[in-house]
């Protein structure tokens, strides 16, 4: 089987996934999987080695300003003529299959094609009757259009009796790391107000990464590192806390690690706004919605997380996509939950999600099978 695999490249966590999904792939002779990324400037992807040969194209992304989406920016540098031109030139007759991560490009692409195009993000996840907050006509309409597909499944961290699988996530849990560090990432935060933000922690160790950070440094407590897949990993196992936007993958990684969250969206984020919610109404993080030294300090006094057992290795993923049975996700999606292990409190928690589930659409899996 040949398959494209089309990346959001905007963020990170698009690409966080599908890396976790090349390794799989490449484990494997009876399928060959070519890459397409967008939504990024090209000299901006870094650790890219696991894709090889991959594509870049312009797409479309969100541009923020000073933490909030700018709506206003987002329109400017939208290019509907290079847009369509680079849909239009895509060509896909040598694929079986298209699998999109909210990559439009692609999309459009097998749409026009008629190549068999199956949708695996987060933002799929919100097509069904999940917690959300900043819900809006226009939200919709860019989840129904932006990246259209045949078939969709969401990724979220919990089903709530929807075709929705779990993150994969490689990284394990490790006790007792001894950690003295609280590591920041909020790349919608300009560097000059984190450092503002955090300046009064004095007694708190801060290690920052940041997209516009071109040469580590340290400054006092407060120590600030470039973009690096290999070094970021390092930090975040062993950390004592996070301090983070709403992006999905990030906190999927910290449960996963039990490792306590502080979030604050990016304004005006619908799918960020919405994470924050539902891991609120589960008890697993905080948020603050501005930079806020205060939230902070009663955020440090708070005890470790307790960590989710999320699965790892996306093989029995791969072995559906090859069977070709696509119309059947509800099998993928229980297979899948089955290898998740939730704390007891959380379990808890989790039942109250229960009448989330609607007339028409029968249950992935019972919260007895978890």
């Amino acid at each position: 089987m040949k398959i494209l695999y089309g990346v959001q490249g905007t963020g990170n966590g698009h690409t966080t996934r599908a890396r976790v999904m090349a390794k799989a792939f490449n484990q494997r002779d009876d399928i060959q999987v070519d890459y397409l990324f967008s939504g990024r400037d090209e000299d901006r992807y870094f650790d890219m080695q696991v894709f090889g040969d991959y594509q870049t194209r312009r797409g479309f992304t969100f541009v923020h300003h000073q933490g909030a989406i700018d709506h206003w920016r987002t329109f400017k540098a939208f290019r509907p003529v290079r847009f369509i031109r680079d849909v239009m030139s895509l060509d896909l007759s040598g694929y079986d299959l298209v699998i999109n991560d909210f990559e439009p490009i692609s999309a459009w692409a097998a749409k026009r094609q008629n190549v068999p195009c199956i949708s695996i993000s987060h933002q799929d996840s919100f097509r069904h009757n999940v917690p959300k907050q900043g819900d809006n006509l226009i939200n919709r309409l860019v989840l129904k259009y932006f990246a259209p597909s045949k078939i969709q499944l969401g990724v979220h961290w919990y089903h709530f009796g929807f075709p929705i699988m779990p993150p994969f996530i490689e990284d394990e849990y490790v006790p007792d790391s001894g950690a003295d560090h609280v590591l920041v990432y909020l790349p919608f935060e300009s560097i000059e107000d984190i450092g503002q933000f955090l300046d009064p922690l004095s007694e708190v160790n801060f290690l920052c990464f940041h997209p516009d950070i071109r040469q580590d440094s340290d400054q006092g407590h407060i120590k600030w590192r470039k973009t690096s897949k290999e070094g970021f990993h390092l930090a975040l196992q062993s950390a004592n806390g996070v301090i983070a936007n709403g992006g999905f993958e990030l906190s999927s990684e910290c449960l996963k690690l039990g490792k306590k969250l502080l979030l604050k969206p990016l304004h005006g984020q619908f799918e960020q706004l919405s994470n924050i919610l539902t891991l609120e109404q589960l008890s697993l993080c905080q948020s603050m919605s501005s930079l806020d030294v205060e939230e902070v300090e009663a955020w440090l006094e708070l005890p470790a997380a307790e960590p989710i057992a999320f699965p790892s290795d996306p093989q029995i993923l791969v072995d559906w996509l090859l069977q070709g049975q696509w119309q059947d996700t509800q099998s993928i999606c229980n297979q899948l939950w089955q290898q998740v292990q939730f704390p007891e409190r959380l379990k808890r928690h989790l039942a109250d999600y229960e009448p989330l589930q609607t007339q028409n659409e029968k249950p992935v899996a019972s919260q007895s099978n978890l």
